[in-house]
């Protein structure tokens, strides 16, 4: 592994790593209704576990166990997405705070998309 390699990868650790950060002080800032809190304890589930998800998977024994977790990740993250949507369609939380995680979680959707394809094919 490169050095460039290891500066992304420490990159994306503690970009997965804020991101449950923002979902941990979503969730603790939302209603106590119990719509919001079920869709609340649900972000909070999948949007955690991607960072730890992430940090399983670069001390993978293999390329195939590496794409299996980033798989993980992947589903976690469109997981969380729906949630947020649900979120902001049902104006349980301000629009203006959801925006930015919602882009951030395309981002990050993005971003694993990417490797996860890259790993595939450089297994061909």
């Amino acid at each position: 592994m490169s050095e460039g390699d290891v500066v992304k990868r420490n990159d994306l650790d503690e970009r997965t790593f804020k991101y449950a950060q923002r979902i941990i002080r979503l969730f603790c800032k939302l209603p106590k209704s119990t719509v919001a809190q079920t869709l609340g304890k649900q972000l909070l589930r999948s949007g955690t576990s991607i960072g730890a998800n992430y940090c399983e998977a670069v001390r993978a024994r293999s390329k195939a166990e590496f794409i299996s977790i980033m798989g993980i990740c992947l589903r976690e993250l469109n997981e969380s997405h729906y949630w947020l949507r649900l979120l902001k369609s049902e104006d349980i939380f301000q629009q203006s705070q959801l925006n930015p995680l919602i882009k951030e979680t395309n981002e990050l959707i993005s971003i694993f998309t990417t490797i996860s394809k890259r790993t595939k094919t450089s297994t061909k």
